[in-house]
């Protein structure tokens, strides 16, 4: 089975273009894992957040905009545990061997 992703952001914040660069950075990564990744406008306000199949993996008011890297691997985590990212993983382990 695979997997939706929804990105629920505020046209009214100007966000659509933000919204459409994280699908493609996660369709960019997650072709063969991923379904769909739907845009999807928001009509209240302020709003900007990303689900996986209904599950919250971001929101702007507790996480800010994250890195592309940090999302594909909150996605990573879910979909694919034990798939590598390669240079996303390896830069920040070179930076930060503890990091877990």
């Amino acid at each position: 089975m695979k997997n939706t992703v929804e990105i629920h952001y505020c046209p009214g914040c100007k966000w659509l273009a933000r919204a459409a660069w994280y699908a493609q950075e996660l369709l960019t990564t997650y072709s063969e894992e991923l379904d769909r990744v739907a845009l999807v406008p928001s009509p209240k306000a302020g709003i900007f957040r990303i689900t996986l199949n209904m599950t919250p993996i971001m929101d702007r008011t507790t996480d800010g905009f994250l890195e592309a890297k940090v999302l594909k691997r909150r996605i990573r985590d879910e979909i694919a545990p034990q798939r590598s990212l390669g240079h996303i993983d390896t830069a920040d382990m070179k930076a930060s061997p503890h990091q877990s």
